[in-house]
């Protein structure tokens, strides 16, 4: 049974080598020749002024994290409204259930702060 599987090891096993030896030719054979214009950073052909490192707030990736969260929750209604008429009434509490526990939730991430902007 396992040997149905071979082939896939095989191609796991080759792209595994290829990627590795790929690594290994271009720490070998490629250039190094480090210099002060190519290590500054380049933006849109404009001398950089100052430091290149700036700290980006937790906040905007809290924010993007809960926007994909109830985003891929609203996914789900869709096949529910598919279904609906099929399971009547079993469809409509458990969808109630749901955008419940989403609307607790929303108001829960609302009441702590996440959604601000500051």
């Amino acid at each position: 049974m396992l040997i149905e599987y071979l082939a896939i090891l095989i191609y796991i096993a080759i792209a595994v080598v290829f990627a590795l030896f790929a690594i290994a030719a271009s720490a070998l054979l490629g250039q190094r020749k480090p210099s002060h214009v190519k290590r500054a950073p380049y933006e849109c052909g404009m001398t950089a002024v100052g430091s290149s490192f700036r700290r980006i707030p937790v906040k905007y990736y809290i924010i993007a994290m809960l926007f994909l969260l109830f985003d891929i929750e609203v996914v789900f209604l869709y096949p529910w409204a598919v279904v609906f008429k099929q399971f009547k009434i079993f469809a409509f509490v458990s969808m109630a259930v749901f955008i419940g526990i989403l609307l607790i939730a929303y108001i829960y991430i609302w009441k702590k702060g996440a959604l601000e902007w500051e």
